[in-house]
Order: C-alpha cells, then sequence, then structure tokens
C-alpha cells in the first residue's frame, strides 16, 4: 500500500476501530513531502463526491461543506475575464467616426451685410442669381454623351484675381441650396489662396480637405466634409497645402475622387472655386475634369485680351459660359448687377 493509500486510509478510520498502542506512522521526511498532495487528493474526492450526497439527502438546514464554496467562487472571478477583453477589444470602434460630423455656422447675416444672397431673400442679387443657375441647372442634368463630363460639376473661375469668383462661387452654391431638388457641394479648389471659409468668417482648417483626400487613401469624404446651418450646402475645404498641387490635380486620385462626389448623389451640384486662369496651372488641370465651366469676367476691369486668353486655355472643355460681373445695374444706379453668356458669344 502507498504511503498516500495509508494516509487516505487512516482519515477514515475512526479512534475506536485503530488498534491500540499501533505504532504505524509516517515519518517526518514523508509526511513533509507528501502531506499537500494527500490533502488535495481528499478534497477534489469531496468534491466529486458531496454534490451526489447532497442529492441524496437534501438537508436545507445542514451547513454547506467549506469546500464547496470555492468552485463557486472561482467561476465567478474567472467569468469577466473573457467580458472585460472583448470590452477592451471593441472600445476603439466608436472612435473611428467620431470626426465625421464636423459642422460650421454661416453667419448669414453678416454674409447680406457683405452683399451676399441669403435663403429666402428678394433682392436683385438673388433674382440675377436664380436667372444664371437655370441654364446651369438645365445642363448639369441633361442627357450625357459617351465620354463627356459629368454636367454637375461645375467650375467658376476667372482670368486674374479679385474678379469675384468666390463671390459668385458662394452665391451660386447659396442659390441653388434654394432649391428643392438639388443639394449642393461647394469646394474651395483654390489651393494657393483659398477664401471660402474666410468669407463665411471661420478659421481655415489645414489639416483636413481635398489635398488630404487626394494624398491619402486612408482619409474618408466623411472626415473632411463640413456640414453647415443651411441643410441643403456642404463645404470641402481646399485641406493641405502642397508643392505639387498641379500634379495632384491631374492625378488618378482626383478623378476618382472627383467620381466619387459627382454620381454618390443623384441630386447633387458641385460648385469648385477654383483659382484664376493665368496665374496658375492648377485651373487648366482642373477645367480639363469638369462637365461646365463659368468664366467670372469683371467690368471695366478685365481687358478682353485677358477674356481671350483666359478662353483659349479652356479649348476642348465642355460647356464653357461667362458671368459678366460688377456691371451697373442701370445708368446712375450704384448697384452691381450680373450676367450670363456662354463664352463662343464673346
Amino acid at each position: 500500500m502507498s504511503i498516500i493509500e495509508r494516509a487516505a486510509s487512516r482519515l477514515k478510520t475512526t479512534a475506536a476501530q485503530r488498534p491500540a498502542g499501533s505504532s504505524e506512522l509516517l515519518s517526518a521526511a514523508e509526511l513533509a513531502a507528501q502531506q499537500q498532495p494527500a490533502q488535495v487528493q481528499v478534497q477534489a474526492h469531496q468534491q466529486v463526491q458531496q454534490p451526489v450526497h447532497q442529492q441524496q439527502e437534501p438537508l436545507p438546514s445542514q451547513p454547506q461543506h467549506p469546500l464547496q464554496a470555492a468552485p463557486a467562487t472561482t467561476a465567478t472571478a474567472a467569468q469577466p475575464a473573457p467580458v472585460g477583453l472583448a470590452s477592451s477589444m471593441e472600445a476603439p470602434a466608436p472612435a473611428v467616426r467620431s470626426s465625421s460630423a464636423k459642422r460650421i455656422e454661416i453667419n448669414l447675416e453678416r454674409l447680406a451685410s457683405m452683399g451676399f444672397l441669403t435663403p429666402g431673400s428678394r433682392s436683385l442679387v438673388s433674382e440675377q442669381f436664380r436667372m444664371i443657375k437655370r441654364s446651369l441647372l438645365r445642363q448639369a442634368f441633361a442627357p450625357r454623351e459617351a465620354g463627356s463630363k459629368p454636367g454637375n460639376l461645375i467650375m467658376v473661375t476667372s482670368a486674374l484675381p479679385d474678379e469675384g469668383k468666390t463671390f459668385c462661387s458662394i452665391n451660386l452654391a447659396l442659390s441653388i441650396a434654394m432649391e428643392l431638388d438639388h443639394t449642393v457641394l461647394l469646394v474651395d479648389a483654390d489651393v494657393a489662396r483659398p477664401s471660402v471659409l474666410r468669407t463665411f468668417d471661420l478659421a481655415e482648417d489645414e489639416g483636413a480637405g481635398m489635398m488630404n483626400l487626394l494624398l491619402d487613401d486612408k482619409v474618408d469624404m466623411a472626415d473632411v466634409l463640413l456640414k453647415t446651418n443651411v441643410d441643403t450646402l456642404s463645404v470641402l475645404p481646399v485641406g493641405a497645402r502642397h508643392s505639387h498641387s498641379s500634379e495632384l490635380l491631374a492625378s488618378q486620385s482626383m478623378q476618382l475622387l472627383l467620381e466619387e462626389i459627382a454620381n454618390r448623389y443623384p441630386d447633387r451640384i458641385v460648385i469648385f472655386d477654383s483659382p484664376p486662369l493665368l496665374v496658375t496651372s492648377e485651373a487648366s488641370v482642373l477645367a480639363s475634369r469638369m462637365g461646365q465651366i463659368a468664366v467670372v469676367v469683371a467690368a471695366e476691369s478685365t481687358s478682353q485680351q485677358a477674356v481671350k486668353s483666359a478662353l483659349n486655355q479652356l479649348k476642348g472643355c465642355q460647356n464653357v459660359s461667362l458671368i459678366y460681373n460688377k456691371s451697373m445695374a442701370f445708368a446712375g444706379s450704384q448697384e452691381y448687377g450680373y450676367g450670363y453668356g456662354y463664352g463662343d458669344r464673346y
């Protein structure tokens, strides 16, 4: 009989049943070496046998054996571990799109004081841009020939700076935003001199915008798009400056971006506030990808030669038109007027 069996046998034997003067004892070395395994075996035996004993003789008033609490305590402590692990793995998920709901507040009263039209206003400016947008909207959703550019991509540019292209871009976007069947995306594409957010009296966020979408395919449109307090108007800032902006605008990434913003929503009009044609190379590159182009000409300021040079850079582009800006509404009036016509008429 082994030492463990002898120890277990002695635990089961009562004092009255043991022979008197019995000297069968474990030595001190055997007891020290085997005491712990023997106790573990006895405890394990009791843990297995005890539930069976309870089922055979249910005694509600009988106190629970101390060893029964150990498995329950151990199981309770072990269960939260995988739950905590799952929680720590799932926690970062909501933060992925935490920056996708950006919103800006346009001070419409301030814009109105600067001569811009505002939703619901009835003014000379609003009526003139209503007339300008009609032709653009008709062309935007007209049937397209194979290989033609999307008509809802509209670029607003000028021959030279300070002719009012940003003024016309914003007014055109606000006027179309008042339509019941269309939404508008205003893109600040003037990479050298962005001015849309500045006109809205908002700080320029150079860390997020169109250029970031071109530089990093991990940046999502929803992360850089700005919602406004005009429900049907959104703004895409220019984003980070880059020394090779012209090459980026001519890249395949730009083509994919234009296809996405042109086709994601069937009712969307996209207005690009572009750089001037005669002072930057980006404007010509961008024009080659547009479905419509509106060239702003400042009355009594832009020379005929500058207009001709600008139109020469747009040869081969589709649907080129002119917006005659800052013209007097009628003789003796101090109000500005706006005209509209196709480039081949000038």
